[in-house]
């Protein structure tokens, strides 16, 4: 059964706008990546550097990827690897208990310490991502269907920023009320 297009593009602009905010924040922050990136203790200390130039441009080119309908499929897969492989990241430091480091999701103004609830978060991310990955249903779109896709890709995003700013702030809230 294939879905209805304003799905699948829907997550696609969603998942777009989400790699494109990361990418931004890795390059206009690079340094600041690096030393996430070098945190993680997965890489090879010669490969940080590089993996931390390429990454925030493999976003990018991702994220234009997706907004192109012939390069869809192909991006959106790429992006639920991408997406998935983070979570594998944190789940690898979550294993060896280093909860203390940041995590990389949050931008240069904010550190976000990993933690299992990131793991959840990167399913739903790669879960949005194979949804736009799928071939739709072959129809035309009208203007309200344009709405609809512009409307259910922003409450999307709302969603994500909502989450992700609780995600963010919740431990100092939970310090602020003695938890």
């Amino acid at each position: 059964m294939q879905p209805d297009p304003i799905f699948v593009i829907a997550a696609a602009l969603a998942v777009a706008v989400i790699l494109a905010s990361a990418a931004t924040h890795k390059l206009r922050a690079p340094a600041r990546f690096a030393n996430q990136l070098e945190d993680y203790q997965l890489l090879p200390p010669g490969l940080v550097r590089p993996v931390s130039r390429v990454l925030p441009w493999l976003e990018a080119a991702l994220a234009f990827a997706l907004l192109v309908p012939a390069s869809r499929h192909l991006a959106a897969l790429g992006a639920a690897a991408l997406l998935a492989g983070y979570a594998l990241a944190i789940g690898i430091n979550l294993w060896r208990g280093r909860r203390d480091i940041d995590c990389g999701c949050a931008g240069p103004e904010q550190a976000q310490p990993i933690r299992p609830v990131l793991l959840a978060r990167n399913a739903a991310l790669v879960g949005l991502a194979l949804v736009a990955s799928l071939a739709p249903l072959g129809r035309d779109l009208g203007v309200f269907d344009s709405f609809v896709v512009i409307a259910a890709s922003t409450v999307a995003l709302l969603l994500y920023v909502a989450a992700d700013g609780l995600l963010a702030n919740g431990p100092r809230l939970l310090k602020l009320i003695g938890r």
